[in-house]
Formats: structure tokens, sequence, C-alpha cells
């Protein structure tokens, strides 16, 4: 069975998060867990539904703040599809990739 999950960690600080973020995201490398971290939040994919609450709760452990927002979204499909081959589900009826060519910054 494959889970994956939406991590969103944030501590209730003024100024930057980038650190605190970082400390939530090194903390998954100690879990069997493959992860991919995007300007929103993090996305987790284990095996096992325990392994991914584990991993999601080292990482809210982490961080070092008097507050922390702490969102985990999971979708726990009983057939065996990866992250990877949810997104290609989507460019293949999309007939193209899931994302824009347009430069924010622009």
């Amino acid at each position: 069975m494959t889970v994956v999950g939406f991590l969103s960690v944030a501590p209730v600080i003024e100024g930057s998060m980038a650190e605190e973020v970082a400390a939530a995201v090194d903390a998954l490398e100690e879990f069997d867990v493959a992860y991919e971290t995007t300007p929103m939040g993090t996305t987790i994919e284990a095996e096992e539904i325990g392994e991914l609450f584990a991993a999601a709760q080292a990482a809210h452990e982490a961080v070092d703040a008097d507050r922390v927002s702490t969102v985990l979204k999971i979708d726990d499909k009983r057939t065996r599809q990866s992250a990877e081959e949810k997104v290609a589900g989507v460019e293949d009826a999309l007939g193209r990739p899931a994302r824009s060519d347009r430069d924010p910054d622009a």
C-alpha cells in the first residue's frame, strides 16, 4: 500500500519561517518516506500509514516556536499508486505537464 500525505508545518512567528521549516523537513530524513517540498508544503509518500504519521509528528516537533500550525492531508488509496503516478494521470488527462510555463517573477 502507498499512502500519500501533504504536510504543512509553520511556526507562528514574525519574519522568515525558513529555518524552522528546514528543521521540519530535515526531520523527515529519519523515516522511511519519500518527500518533495514545494512553496506551500511537503508531499510525503510512505508504505504504511503509521510511518507517515510518525514522520509528520517528528516534523511538527522539530519546529522550535511557541506556537506551531500543522496540517496533514492524507490520501490512503487502498490500491498501489504512487504520488508520481497520480500526477502522471492528471498530465495524461491534460495532454500536457500539470504546470504553467509562465515565469512568476516576470
